[in-house]
């Protein structure tokens, strides 16, 4: 199991989470959003961390992380013949590189390219299940 901590305002991230919901219907994934301080606090993650972008944690071992463009990556290894494309991906030259650009690109101005939610969604198959945590993202 792993935990992707995503940005819950943000309409690409909301939308590729719900993407991946339904991809994976909860099999592999659990979902925290970035603005639930007191969840990522339980693993020693900051907000500010999760202004470099996403995150992906390994649930059995959550010192096991990565991040940005990476965890993009691991989330692509993990998916049903993801594999195939990622290798494809890292194998190209200056196809990784110029990725991890433009990962940094869109993270730094997603708000403006894509619009900000009013409400932070609250996903499918989240890690924080109690009723306050809902109702705080819904």
């Amino acid at each position: 199991m792993y935990h992707v901590i995503y940005d819950g305002q943000c309409n690409l991230c909301v939308n590729l989470v719900r993407l991946l919901e339904s991809l994976d219907q909860g099999q592999q994934f659990r979902y925290i959003p970035m603005q639930d301080e007191v969840t990522l606090g339980q693993y020693g993650i900051t907000s500010e961390d999760c202004e470099m972008g996403m995150i992906l944690l390994d649930a059995e071992n959550p010192t096991r992380r990565w991040q940005g463009s990476a965890a993009a990556e691991e989330i692509g290894q993990l998916m049903p013949l993801g594999s195939i494309f990622v290798n494809a991906y890292r194998a190209l030259p200056g196809l990784k590189p110029t990725g991890d650009q433009v990962y940094e690109y869109v993270r730094d101005n997603r708000y403006t390219l894509f619009g900000k939610r009013d409400r932070i969604y609250f996903p499918k198959y989240p890690l924080c299940t109690t009723d306050a945590c809902q109702k705080n993202f819904t």
